[in-house]
């Protein structure tokens, strides 16, 4: 058995693709019927779909569910995150953990897993 993908729920998936394309770096794959949207970067392919993150937290340790981007050079890559718009929202705990959120108030973490 393995992960085939990963699916986010996303109130409007079609303007939620500016996010995960310009800032996050994802690549478009496809889009099915007007509002499925394929995503892919290196090899984890996401499917943004219709639905409401009614689980939204202000931190990042209250939420049900994160996810876990690594880096090399945790600085450069803030850097460049933060060049093409992202706003980090704080840590977890950890100054080498830094936390963000989608439009949809889902929950990602930014970390260099050899430096924590």
């Amino acid at each position: 058995m393995k992960i085939g993908h990963i699916e986010i729920f996303a109130e409007d998936p079609i303007a939620s693709i500016e996010f995960y394309e310009k800032i996050l770096g994802f690549t478009v794959e496809e889009i099915q019927h007007e509002k499925f949207v394929w995503l892919k970067l290196g090899e984890t392919q996401l499917l943004l779909r219709p639905g409401k993150n009614k689980n939204q937290t202000d931190e990042y340790k209250d939420s049900n569910i994160g996810f876990v981007f690594y880096t090399s050079d945790l600085n450069k890559t803030k850097v460049e995150l933060e060049d093409r718009g992202l706003v980090f929202s704080g840590t977890d705990g950890s100054d080498s953990c830094l936390t963000f959120k989608d439009p949809d108030g889902n929950w990602f973490q930014l970390t260099d897993p050899d430096h924590q």
